[in-house]
């Protein structure tokens, strides 16, 4: 049987990193994780082809050669996704789809066939007996949160690594807490699922073994949900640095909870992680209660982050405007608190009800909902009516979002973050021909062609003069920079 599996296109988001790609000279930031892991789920005898829209064109040619259509979506991806199945449905190609996007809301794509609703590891058994006896059901659905013990290696071999800035591992699925806006207890539970340290280990092998070097996204929910079993694997990653010095390093999101345990921080540097993606919301103790974010409620947070960030991890921090108890001057207090804390990379969005989630129920029974959320919570947009004046959010919103990043605020910020900041371990000085390549391209473009540049050179020279030592994170942080006030600006 012939497989097409199709990633959808990703549009110009804060997190799609479009803009720094032209400086590393990559197509995509992420890989797709999912799709690779579902075509490891299929016969090997079966004849798969991987398509990531965000690297490569899709020919009709490939989408005649295709049995069948596997597609596997976020919201974000809608639009990509409609213009696929359409050109599928002109070809008279059967679609099988999955993914957040359908799982949360299948009913709105009457124009494909098959779905494949929840985690796929207990439903694509059944989902490949039926297409080799040709009785395809329209809805397999996951009623169960399967073991993920169950989740095969990904198929890195269906893709080019070297398309890619960063490649992405999964530990768990789920998070303990209970925010109320968001959709990960939704598809994944609140009770932390994670595979065996072996199994993570054998897929930090494959992608060793392959010339991996660069940076590894553990896509956990929260990759502290079950500290035992999360101590468990750090033990083992440490081990195998020891064995293999891998020049990997890693990334995860977790609860700033983690700033409570300094063991746990500890043993996650020394496995090779580097950054930490937060979701800090606010700094309203009101929206905190509000929202149900218990974990962030009762503590200091700027002195949270900085224990991270002298720990030797990054934080990237997410921040949500909209909440009903704010006030007039939610703005002024997220500015400060996001300049004071020195999180660099500050994902502010509006806050947006998404599907099944307690505060779409809550707003549906008030009569607030509106519309539905298109997946980016970066596009400038609410989904419900607000408490607060909807044109003060959200032209409140666009003004914050230039503010951050405009050139004199953002190096600012990552001036605090360095000084904050103890890198672990010695200082990588050593430039691959990528990193040669980076600066150049970044020292033509941010220093010379693009505004701004007056603020770059002083940031560029007082880095290199008082701290050399971290002047190869700076222009990184710099290059990234550059995508985000271009996503600013188009808001």
């Amino acid at each position: 049987m012939n497989v097409l599996l199709i990633s959808p296109r990703t549009p110009d988001t804060f997190w799609s990193f479009k803009h720094v790609l032209r400086f590393v000279s990559k197509r995509s930031t992420f890989p797709p994780l999912g799709l690779l892991t579902v075509a490891a789920m299929l016969p090997r005898e079966w004849s798969l082809k991987v398509v990531d829209l965000n690297v490569s064109r899709l020919p009709d040619a490939e989408l005649r050669a295709a049995d069948v259509v596997m597609i596997s979506a976020m919201l974000v991806h809608e639009a990509s996704v409609r213009e696929v199945t359409a050109r599928c449905a002109a070809l008279n190609k059967r679609v099988i789809a999955g993914g957040p996007l359908f799982t949360t809301g299948h009913e709105s794509f009457p124009e494909i066939e098959h779905f494949v609703l929840g985690e796929a590891e207990e439903l694509m058994p059944q989902l490949v007996a039926d297409l080799e006896a040709g009785c395809v059901k329209k809805i397999y659905r996951a009623d169960t949160r399967p073991s993920i013990a169950l989740s095969p290696v990904p198929r890195w071999d269906l893709i080019d690594l070297r398309n890619y800035v960063t490649m992405a591992v999964q530990f768990s699925r789920g998070c303990p807490f209970d925010c109320e806006f968001c959709d990960i207890i939704v598809m994944n539970g609140r009770v932390p699922r994670t595979k065996s340290p072996a199994q993570v280990i054998a897929e930090l092998e494959v992608l060793r073994a392959r010339g991996w070097k660069d940076m590894v996204f553990l896509v956990d929910d929260n990759f502290i949900g079950n500290k035992v079993r999360t101590r468990e694997l750090l033990r083992e990653m440490i081990a195998w640095r020891e064995r293999t010095r891998p020049e990997m390093g890693f990334l995860t999101e977790a609860s700033i909870n983690l700033a409570d345990d300094a063991e746990l921080r500890a043993m996650m540097v020394a496995a090779g992680f580097r950054k930490v993606f937060v979701g800090i919301e606010t700094p309203d103790a009101n929206a905190l209660a509000e929202c149900h974010k218990v974990q962030n409620q009762g503590r200091d947070l700027v002195a949270a982050v900085q224990t991270l960030q002298r720990d030797g991890l990054q934080v990237m921090g997410g921040f949500i405007v909209g909440f009903d108890s704010y006030q007039e001057d939610i703005f002024k207090r997220q500015f400060e608190f996001i300049q004071r804390s020195g999180v660099v990379t500050a994902m502010v969005g509006l806050l947006n009800a998404l599907p099944k989630t307690r505060l779409h129920q809550r707003l549906q029974r008030e009569g607030r909902l509106e519309t539905k959320s298109s997946g980016n919570n970066t596009d400038a947009t609410l989904n419900f009516r607000p408490k607060l004046k909807r044109e003060f959010l959200e032209s409140g919103y666009r003004e914050l979002m230039k503010k951050l990043y405009e050139p004199r605020a953002y190096y600012q910020r990552i001036r605090t973050f360095m000084r904050n900041h103890r890198p672990a371990g010695r200082p990588h000085l050593r430039l691959s021909w990528a990193d040669f390549c980076a600066f150049l391209k970044s020292f033509w473009l941010l220093g010379i062609w693009y505004r701004g540049r007056a603020a770059y050179w002083r940031f560029f020279w007082s880095t290199l003069l008082k701290r050399p030592a971290q002047f190869r994170e700076a222009i990184e942080l710099a290059i990234i920079g550059h995508h985000f006030r271009r996503v600013a600006k188009s808001l």
